[in-house]
C-alpha cells in the first residue's frame, strides 16, 4: 500500500527509523488488527496502534465507560461515562489518526463466537480481565493460524507474551499453546477483579504499551517477538524478567 503525502509527513519519524522505513510503515498500513478489550490494557494498545498507522482496527468490548475506569483508562474522559467503550475508543482512535479505519463491536467474546470474531484479521491483541475470554480467543487464534498478543494484570505486576502455536521454533518444535501458560484453569478467587483488590493506575499503561510494541514488532518483522517467553513487569521494583515456557 502506498503512503499519501500527508501520511509520509505523519509517519516521518518511522520512515527515517532504521529497520522500519517506508516498507515497515506500509506493512502497518496493510494490517487489520482485532483488539479484544478496550479497558486498562486495551487503551494504550488502541492509542499506540492508531498512532503507528495500523490500516484497520476492530475494537471489541461490550461494556460502558464507568467513572472508576478513568483512573487508568486514559483514552476516555469524564464526558464518556455511561457510553460504549468500543464506540468511544473508536472515536478516540479516529480523532488521533483519521487514516485508520476503525470498527467498534459491542459484543462479548466467548467460545461460541471467538472464531467468527477473528475472521479477516491479521493479528489479535487480547487484554481483557476474563480468563474465559483469553482461553476462547487463544483457541480461536491457534485454529485460524492468527498470531495473538496477550496480556494480564495484577495489582502491581503485569505480564505479556505472543502466541503462535502454528509455527515451529529453530529446532522444528511447535511453539507453545496457551495451555502451556495455564495447564489448569485458575479459580476465580485466585485472580479477583481489580474493582475488588485495586490496580496501580500506571501499570496497565506500561504493560499495554509493551503489548502494542509486540504487535508492531510482529507486523514489521523488527526484533524478536515474545514467542515462548513470558515478560513479567513489577511496578514495585521497576524490573522486568523474561521466563521461557513450553
Amino acid at each position: 500500500m502506498n503512503l499519501s503525502s500527508e501520511e509520509i509527513r505523519r509517519y516521518a519519524r518511522h520512515i527515517v527509523l532504521k529497520d522500519m522505513g517506508g516498507a515497515g510503515q506500509q506493512k502497518l498500513k496493510s494490517t487489520h488488527v482485532l483488539v479484544v478489550g478496550a479497558g486498562g490494557l486495551g487503551s494504550p494498545v488502541i492509542a499506540y496502534l492508531a498512532g503507528a498507522g495500523i490500516g484497520s482496527m476492530t475494537i471489541l468490548d461490550p461494556d460502558a465507560v464507568d467513572v472508576s475506569n478513568l483512573q487508568r483508562q486514559v483514552i476516555y474522559s469524564s464526558a464518556d461515562a455511561g457510553l460504549s467503550k468500543a464506540e468511544r475508543a473508536k472515536a478516540y482512535a479516529r480523532a488521533l489518526n483519521p487514516h485508520v479505519a476503525v470498527t467498534a463491536v459491542t459484543m462479548k467474546i466467548s467460545a461460541d463466537n471467538a472464531a467468527e470474531m477473528i475472521v479477516g484479521h491479521d493479528l489479535v491483541v487480547e487484554g481483557t480481565d476474563s480468563f474465559a475470554a483469553k482461553k476462547a480467543v487463544a483457541a480461536a487464534c491457534a485454529n485460524a493460524r492468527v498470531p495473538l498478543v496477550i496480556g494480564a494484570l495484577g495489582q502491581f505486576d503485569g505480564s505479556l507474551t505472543v502466541l503462535a502455536p502454528f509455527l515451529v521454533d529453530a529446532a522444528g518444535k511447535p511453539l507453545p499453546r496457551f495451555e502451556a501458560l495455564y495447564p489448569v484453569d485458575p479459580r476465580p478467587e485466585d485472580s479477583p477483579p481489580c474493582e475488588e483488590v485495586g490496580v496501580l493506575n500506571v501499570l496497565p499503561g506500561i504493560v499495554g504499551t509493551m503489548m502494542a510494541n509486540e504487535a508492531i514488532k510482529w507486523i514489521t518483522e523488527i526484533g524478536e517477538p515474545l514467542l515462548g517467553r513470558l515478560l513479567i513487569y513489577s511496578a514495585r521494583s521497576g524490573e522486568t524478567r523474561v521466563m521461557r515456557y513450553h
